[in-house]
């Protein structure tokens, strides 16, 4: 189930959530002394009893700071509050008039064991300033612990991207009200650490992004079968290990029977993977998959056609992308899940006239003309769905950054498009479950490895 705390909100959308709550009520500096104090309690966490620097800057962000630093004292904890340039909102001018600790306008000799950045926040387009920036570096390396408030100052909400270079890294993120693109999508998102959100009650926002939760699948029925389970079909190609290992991961995906649409079993198939060459044509068939291994010759764009023809869901992953033009998707109805990592998606967005920039736009925007659901797979991956529908997947172990764990992706979203459910939410559901085996399989794992653990992340959404 969706909850508001798990949106992700535009600045635009951030915006009109406040001036809804200010509507409702709620003045800015209640809502300032509701986000101020409850970033405290994260701060107070992290640094207490070591002594705290908190720099303010001119706009709201920095008024969340002199509130932060006023809690911090009250709890006894040593205040410095730097602010080089003087509070330029009503709300940030009250909150530093509430401030009983001293404001220094350099931070010459300043030292520390926190830095808390509430230079700026989420609405900032625009590079800091070189005397900003330097500012901003030197308190960085003179306080090992680093804490920004909503965003690290120099990040552009929206899009995730760094707009000065050399930022500092920081050890915590405490987002205000809701979460924003940038605290999930990279390169951005390497610079926060751990993040928190601190809720200030805003509501559900039509047409948010959502990051991804943990699903919530069923066991079979008392009365189930294997073809009830749903019948998946697996079409390999030049490089057949892609295909096998896509199949190990659909068969333990919910699918109540794989085959492996293949005119003879490749070396190493495993006993309880059925191969069958007609698999495509049996008319019980649920669900397909195409392009792990597949190559990108004549062949492949025959097994592609091939697979296009049948009017079942299908998942398009690895080389089937490289080979897939318009004209294969014209008359089709049945759903289409697609897979791109970055290459991938770069391809996809030549091939279908595509001229958006960044990776979330591409992926809406390839859904929307293609009907596809779009995986964009990498570090912040993401599900796009042709009706605007987007969820945000939180960092999967980094250790799935091997060649192989694509394949099982692949096999894991196959096989829950298998079991009949809608294609945003398998998706959606196979890409927490990727993760989560990720997660349970440790350090160094490998593809088949990562199999393994498929079982006891399913067990976990039961």
């Amino acid at each position: 189930m969706r909850r508001a705390s798990d949106q992700i909100l535009t600045v635009a959308q951030m915006r009109e959530a406040e001036e809804a709550l200010i509507a409702a009520g709620t003045s800015v500096d209640a809502l300032m002394q509701i986000a101020g104090r409850g970033a405290a309690e994260w701060v107070w966490r992290l640094g207490w009893p070591r002594p705290v620097t908190v720099l303010c800057g001119p706009g709201n962000n920095g008024g969340d700071g002199y509130v932060i630093a006023e809690t911090l004292r009250e709890r006894g904890m040593p205040v410095t509050v730097v602010a080089p340039l003087a509070p330029a909102t009503d709300a940030a001018r009250n909150a530093r008039a509430l401030y009983r600790g001293e404001v220094r306008d350099a931070a010459d000799g300043v030292r520390g064991s926190v830095l808390v950045d509430c230079l700026f926040g989420s609405g900032l387009v625009r590079p800091l300033g070189q005397d900003l920036l330097d500012l901003l570096r030197g308190l960085a390396d003179s306080h090992p612990l680093r804490v920004a408030i909503d965003l690290p100052s120099g990040v552009e909400s929206d899009s995730g991207r760094p707009l000065n270079d050399g930022l500092p890294d920081y050890r915590l993120t405490v987002s205000l009200g809701a979460w924003k693109y940038a605290h999930w999508t990279m390169p951005a998102a390497a610079l926060m650490g751990e993040r928190r959100l601190v809720p200030i009650g805003v509501a559900e926002v039509p047409g948010a992004a959502h990051l991804l939760a943990k699903p919530q699948v069923h066991a079979p029925a008392a009365d189930a079968h294997k073809y009830t389970r749903g019948l998946l079909a697996i079409v390999p190609g030049a490089m057949p290990g892609a295909g096998l290992l896509a199949s190990e991961a659909a068969m333990r995906g919910g699918a109540g029977y794989v085959r492996l649409a293949a005119a003879q079993a490749p070396m190493g198939t495993p006993p309880d993977l059925v191969t069958d060459p007609q698999a495509l044509a049996d008319p019980r068939l649920s669900a397909a998959l195409v392009g792990p291994g597949l190559g990108r010759g004549e062949e492949a764009h025959r097994l592609l056609g091939e697979v296009l023809a049948r009017e079942v869901p299908i998942v398009l992953d690895a080389d089937a992308l490289m080979v897939l033009a318009p004209a294969m998707l014209a008359g089709r109805r049945a759903p289409i899940v697609a897979t791109p990592h970055e290459g991938e998606l770069t391809r996809l967005a030549v091939s279908f006239g595509i001229a958006a920039q960044g990776k979330r736009a591409v992926a809406q925007e390839l859904a929307r003309r293609t009907g596809m659901v779009v995986i964009a797979k990498g570090p912040d991956s993401l599900i796009a769905a042709p009706d605007g529908r987007v969820a945000i997947s939180r960092p999967a172990p980094s250790w799935l950054s091997v060649a192989g764990t694509g394949d099982v992706l692949a096999g894991l979203v196959a096989s829950r498009l298998a079991t009949g459910a809608d294609p945003f939410v398998a998706a959606c559901e196979a890409v927490w479950l990727h993760g989560e085996a990720a997660r349970l399989a440790g350090p160094v794992l490998t593809p088949s490895a990562l199999v393994t653990h498929i079982p006891a992340a399913y067990a976990a959404c039961l």
